[in-house]
């Protein structure tokens, strides 16, 4: 844990200080300009269409060991499903950038289970009616700071942080069931990630921009992965206003351990997105 905080720590002392340091550095006159899509501020909200693979597995610390459950077959999850995001972004100066994101993906099932299913303290048998669900809210803060950085391009990498908030639980359903039976289980992970980015212009209104992402970590109760990624294909339709279509992807894993409880999580969203962002603010030089 302390080398990879030392780490994390590291990079992004190291990028902050050059961001620093362009600040108040080279001369715009004699430095490249950004390309003409980077603006002071880019708000963005879309669509988010993932395919979705859910593992997990919860027990409890008495012995109890939870079924490895595959969301999806075992619980009659859909694995397509339709969501939003939303996106801020800041360049605060030509090479430096700061990104908010958020996106939530909420799923639900009544399933009747095909095989006996272990789940925090109780055990759910075969041809048992049963509700679930798995929630998780995921916000991304991230700072960028480009290395190269030309009229067509710009390539950079990357420190941030996922924070996920997750929340799952399965109840016995049906006219004969008597006292209610369920569990649930929830955790909130900071998963921070280290990576690169880019952009490039195809022209006056065309542009790409991509972005890379990945980290391991154990924080106390917490052992943690990640590894997102993001490209999307952007056309400038009016003065500050643009359209993109995108192809985002999550894959996570968390092993997590609470008072009674003990989990392992292992998800991925991966799937296209459509989305529309309006830029403002002076144009950075």
């Amino acid at each position: 844990m302390k080398n990879h905080t030392l780490f994390f720590g590291v990079i992004w002392t190291i990028l902050l200080a050059l961001g620093v340091q362009e600040s108040f550095g080279q001369s715009t006159k004699t430095r490249k300009p950004p390309p003409w899509y980077v603006q002071k501020f880019k708000v963005s909200a879309g669509a988010f269409f993932p395919v979705n693979n859910t593992d997990i597995s919860v027990g409890n610390n008495n012995g109890n060991i939870g079924t490895n459950i595959d969301f999806e077959d075992d619980l009659g999850f859909n694995k397509n499903i339709g969501t939003f995001l939303a996106n801020f972004q800041w360049r605060a100066s030509r090479r430096s950038k700061f990104d908010l994101s958020y996106f939530r993906v909420a799923r639900k099932s009544d399933y009747t289970l095909k095989r006996d299913i272990t789940f925090g303290d109780n055990t759910y048998n075969v041809d048992a009616g049963i509700h679930a669900y798995f929630n998780t809210n995921i916000y991304r803060f991230s700072y960028g700071y480009a290395f190269l950085v030309d009229p067509k391009y710009e390539v950079g990498l990357l420190v941030g942080a996922h924070v996920v908030g997750l929340n799952t639980g399965i109840e016995l359903t049906g006219a004969n069931v008597g006292a209610s039976v369920k569990d649930d289980f929830g955790i909130t992970a900071p998963l921070p990630d280290f990576g690169a980015w880019g952009s490039y212009s195809f022209g006056s209104r065309w542009y790409a921009n991509a972005e890379f992402d990945y980290f391991a970590l154990t924080v106390n109760d917490y052992k943690g992965r990640i590894l997102a990624y993001n490209l999307n294909l952007n056309y400038r339709a009016y003065k500050g206003l643009d359209i993109s279509l995108g192809f985002t992807g999550l894959n996570a894993r968390v092993d997590a351990e609470k008072k009674r409880l003990v989990g392992y999580f292992k998800w991925g969203y991966n799937g296209p997105s459509v989305a529309v962002s309006y830029t403002f603010g002076k144009s950075i030089q």
